[in-house]
């Protein structure tokens, strides 16, 4: 993988990096396969608990690299519509992928995250921005519809409608103070910090049971779009029972008790 890069750095995490430093890990077809390959081997990796996202250099992921992907954007002439379908494809995948990851995932945006790196930030479960991030939904500016990749499902559902709106429809960015303060981070931290930061977050995660976590995410998701309380307790209250009878409940039920680090044995 040329353009992303996968490591360990401590038990249980992953941590993916966007890795095109130059041209502020814009979004490429090769990226967004790399991307896809990296989260395959995750996801098959029943050691790996929780992972941290983020990217190479000075931003976390630009969006879409208009010089480097500029003949994708040429749909002049016949077909055009079933080439721009097919060239779509990809990039519309890219958020409910990381959903569909079974574990929780961090991101940590060190930088500007625009247009398509603004949906792959929403789309991660917990963000940490630092101190110089900038957030930015670009596609208004280049003469297209604010709303892809996700943005017009999830950024009303973080931020409410009406400040939504506002950022998609004017394209002006944020900074990390007014993401915070309007609940589209959880938290600032310094520059230089937010990996760091990130990985102590995607610690405590992986500290848990895998089969509690992976189905606290799973539960939180889908109770996004419940259609009233009551659907999701049912949910809920089925997928606690779920877990009371995997053999890691009771290994940290004891393990609390004992006051020692547990053992689990489910993945």
């Amino acid at each position: 993988m040329s353009t992303v890069r996968l490591e360990f750095p401590l038990p249980h995490v992953a941590l993916i990096t966007l890795d095109r430093p130059k041209r502020l890990n814009a979004l490429t077809l090769e990226l967004l396969e790399d991307f896809r390959a990296a989260l395959d081997r995750i996801e098959s990796d029943a050691d790996c608990r929780a992972v941290v996202l983020t990217g190479a250099g000075r931003a976390f992921c630009a969006g879409l690299d208009l010089v480097d992907s500029a003949s994708l954007l040429d749909l002049s002439g016949a077909g055009g519509v079933q080439k721009g379908m097919s060239i779509q494809k990809p990039f519309s995948a890219l958020v409910p992928r990381l959903h569909a990851l079974p574990q929780p995932v961090v991101a940590a945006i060190n930088g500007p995250a625009a247009g398509g790196g603004l949906a792959l930030a929403l789309g991660a479960d917990v963000r940490v921005a630092a101190r110089s991030a900038l957030f930015l939904d670009a596609f208004i500016e280049l003469g297209l519809s604010g709303c892809e990749l996700g943005l017009s499902y999830l950024l009303p559902r973080l931020i409410g409608m009406s400040r939504a709106a506002e950022l998609i429809l004017t394209g002006r960015h944020i900074d990390a103070e007014e993401a915070e303060r309007i609940g589209l981070v959880s938290r600032i931290v310094e520059d230089g910090e937010a990996v760091p930061a990130a990985l102590k977050i995607a610690e405590r995660i992986a500290a848990h049971a895998p089969f509690g976590s992976r189905m606290t995410k799973q539960v939180l998701w889908t109770n996004l779009d419940a259609p009233c309380l009551q659907s999701a307790i049912e949910l809920e209250a089925r997928t606690q029972v779920l877990s009371m009878f995997t053999r890691d409940f009771g290994e940290q039920v004891v393990a609390r008790r004992e006051k020692r680090t547990p053992r689990y044995q489910d993945q």
